[in-house]
């Protein structure tokens, strides 16, 4: 059981962000690192590598905004495992 001193420890703020292997690559204030499939976000997927590395962090680091291709994801639903709302199966 985590006590709380613990809890305080983590910190899923961005802090840098990258894209390898058909994944983007989050990572995090607190030493973790997150990936997800850039599948689940068209916007990204489509864009060229000069629009992907164009990001920037908002919110203090929550979220990771793409002015070029006006993509926002958020730290937290990474973490959840939440695709773009538009993405779909591929065949």
């Amino acid at each position: 059981m985590a006590s709380l001193a613990q809890a305080d420890l983590r910190d899923e703020r961005a802090v840098d962000v990258r894209f390898a292997d058909g994944q983007l690559i989050v990572d995090l204030r607190d030493g973790r690192t997150i990936a997800t499939p850039i599948v689940w976000y068209p916007r990204l997927r489509r864009a060229t590598d000069a629009q992907r590395r164009n990001w920037r962090l908002n919110g203090s680091g929550y979220g990771i905004h793409w002015p070029d291709v006006d993509e926002d994801l958020s730290v937290e639903g990474m973490l959840r495992g939440i695709a773009a709302p538009n993405w779909q199966q591929p065949d």
